[in-house]
């Protein structure tokens, strides 16, 4: 379903925003769910004035190159207004709010890349065969296959009668990878680029993103969620017998269980919106609040302990995923929202993929497919009932030494999706239709996107390491229920366990030569992942299973100075992704002009040590027809499963990760901030 124009959002916002905090706190109440707002309706005016902090932001940013050697410009020209307010309301009761509106003007400044004018019509390659054919134009199609008497010739679709129906022409496109990758032999077909209103194709809520017009990307906040309404909550402490309390936290917010910067270990209760900046903007300000439920018993001191609280954590939103952008816009994580979009546009109208047919050893053709062949079928999303709201549990306490620690448990929705294959397609080459009940065609490229039910157990600790005159961060959690992509699988994914964790380091260090009387921050992490019971094995043509690492390691170093009495602070942030060997730096000066006005200049630049180790199994030789789609040549053509061919598309981009599918999103940046 299409989420409503934000353009009917205005006049809300504008009444939140312009007729006064007082008419805004009102609107905020009412925008509560009915029970917390009956709670909430009857609190009695105080004369506490309110608290009011109100900032505008300009960011505009600027990128090179990207893969297909075009320069790609202006990247991002977001203005954003923050209106913060609190107040102290009746019997102990507080009020916090956050109003946020973006209005980023790159759709219509730079509409070529990224708005109505972006893609064009695309080629297609075949290896060892024809040259780049166009897209509808495939070397293997319904007119080539005609012949051969099949019962539902899969290789045609409409490409070019605008008057009937899936119409699906060669215009509006890209190739998909074509901004992080060159042409590599493997699998690739057309993404839709355009926004939703100008292009349908390929349009679908993936959860929160990937059916949203230009106005919608311009106007990220202003949307069926209410997500210019940011923050809004009330808060109350009871006081207890033996000096114990209990704190109350209702509304929308942030909650946050982490101790980390850039991945996330623990803390992952709200989801997360990598549209906005990709993962380098503050997670504070990329977290999507939601409507939660706190309560914390707080214990106090004991004989062992300085501190003790019992936290629970009940989140009753409506289910929402991480927005992972929409394909067409400027910042779109592990290029996912363009797989997701070109999938459910192959499902929907057909297209032709690249290298697909296996005609004869070392020949693979461009291959039309028609509508309901191959594609993502179709998105769950989690409807709101009690089973899909989420639960967490955390205690936490302070040792006598001085050991800050927490046991944290948590069941939850996945945010990132799952895509489930191999199940209530249609054979091509008999007409008959195998439903979930007879068990689906193994190994079949046709998926459903699912956000399956996880499981976490974890804790933290944090504590002084005075030899090392240093703060020392751990995290680790244990998850049950993620799923991951896996070729080996007939239904191409397993269910797997998953251990993260992460140790930081902080130590703030004079160095004469950047302040001889100011310390510099230096703080150091390492991310480590390992999944269990992971699969992979070399097949005759390249290895097949599961594309994620079985263990990888990401570091990141942060170092920032402070100089002229503060105002001014340079630092640099690298990252770097050991098996993808994959880095980003990323420098920045903060210049405080004034106390209410500041501006940062800075950059982010990545690099890679080549992209062969992205490559991974694709599929196209899994032979989910036997004998019919066996490749040619094959010792045993009657045996499903795959042999191993593949490229960097579409699994390469999980091996690449965040920082190796953006190695050429290369940008410079300034961003201003003033506080009225």
């Amino acid at each position: 379903m299409r989420r409503n124009s934000p353009g009917r959002w205005c006049p809300l916002v504008q009444s939140l925003l312009l007729a006064g905090l007082a008419g805004a706190a009102q609107a905020q109440v009412e925008s509560v769910p009915a029970p917390l707002a009956s709670q909430a309706a009857p609190l009695p005016p105080v004369d506490d004035p309110w608290k009011v902090d109100i900032y505008y932001e300009n960011d505009t940013r600027y990128r090179g190159q990207d893969a297909t050697g075009s320069t790609v410009g202006l990247s991002k020209f977001r203005n954003t207004l923050q209106v913060e307010a609190d107040k102290k309301l009746a019997d102990g009761w507080a009020f916090r709010s956050i109003l946020r509106g973006s209005f980023d003007g790159v759709y219509r400044l730079n509409s070529d890349q990224f708005g109505r004018k972006a893609g064009g019509p695309i080629t297609l390659d075949s290896t060892g065969g024809p040259p780049p054919l166009p897209h509808g134009g495939g070397a293997v199609n319904k007119a080539v296959v005609d012949g051969l008497g099949l019962t539902n010739n899969a290789f045609g679709f409409n490409s070019s009668n605008p008057n009937a129906p899936g119409y699906n022409p060669n215009e509006g496109l890209r190739v998909l990878g074509d901004r992080w990758h060159g042409r590599d032999g493997g699998v690739a077909f057309a993404v839709p680029v355009r926004p939703c209103d100008t292009d349908k194709r390929g349009c679908d809520d993936f959860g929160g993103y990937g059916d949203q017009d230009r106005s919608d990307l311009e106007l990220p906040e202003f949307n069926e969620r209410l997500d210019v309404l940011r923050e809004a909550f009330v808060t109350k402490t009871f006081p207890l017998a033996d000096g114990k309390q209990m704190f109350l936290k209702v509304g929308k917010q942030q909650v946050v269980w982490g101790r980390t910067d850039l991945f996330r270990v623990l803390d992952v209760i709200n989801p997360v919106d990598y549209s906005r900046n990709n993962i380098y903007d503050e997670l504070q300000d990329i977290r999507i609040p939601m409507w939660i439920a706190q309560a914390e018993y707080r214990m106090g001191p004991s004989e062992t302990m300085q501190d003790r609280n019992l936290q629970v954590v009940w989140n009753f939103d409506k289910f929402r995923a991480n927005n992972l952008g929409q394909c067409g816009s400027s910042n779109v994580i592990l290029d996912a929202g363009c797989f997701f979009r070109g999938m459910r546009n192959l499902w929907d109208n057909g297209g032709t993929v690249a290298n697909f047919a296996n005609v004869q050893p070392g020949v693979l053709l461009a291959t039309d497919f028609g509508p309901g062949q191959i594609g993502l079928r179709k998105v769950h999303l989690p409807e709101w009932n009690l089973k899909n709201t989420q639960l967490g549990v955390k205690y936490e306490g302070v040792s006598q030494e001085g050991l800050s620690f927490s046991l944290n448990a948590l069941t939850y929705r996945s945010q990132l999706p799952s895509l489930r294959g191999g199940k209530g397609a249609q054979n091509s080459f008999t007409g008959v239709t195998q439903t979930d009940a007879q068990g689906g065609w193994p190994y079949l490229i046709a998926f459903d996107m699912h956000f399956p039910r996880v499981h976490l157990i974890g804790g933290s600790m944090d504590f002084e390491w005075e030899a090392a005159k240093a703060a020392v961060r751990v995290e680790a959690a244990l998850t049950h229920g993620e799923e991951f992509a896996n070729t080996l699988k007939p239904e191409l994914y397993s269910k797997n366990r998953v251990f993260r964790s992460v140790i930081g380091f902080d130590r703030p260090t004079f160095i004469p030569w950047i302040n001889p009387n100011r310390t510099t921050l230096i703080s150091a992490q390492l991310f480590y992942q390992h999944i269990f019971d992971h699969e992979v094995k070399q097949m005759a043509f390249g290895r097949a299973g599961m594309p994620d690492w079985q263990d990888n390691v990401i570091g990141t170093l942060l170092i920032k100075a402070f100089l002229a009495n503060d105002r001014v602070s340079p630092q640099l942030i690298t990252a770097y992704d050991v098996r993808a060997k994959a880095l980003v730096t990323a420098p920045q000066v903060d210049w405080l002009i004034s106390d209410k006005l500041k501006i940062s200049v800075g950059g982010n630049f990545k690099w890679r040590d080549g992209d062969d180790r992205w490559k991974f199994d694709d599929c196209r030789s899994c032979n989910p027809f036997p004998p019919f789609t066996a490749p040619i040549g094959d010792a045993n053509p009657m045996t499903p499963g795959s042999r191993g061919l593949g490229g960097l598309e579409p699994l390469g981009r999980f091996r690449a990760g965040p920082i190796g599918t953006a190695w050429k999103e290369n940008e410079v940046f300034v961003t201003m901030r003033y506080q009225f």
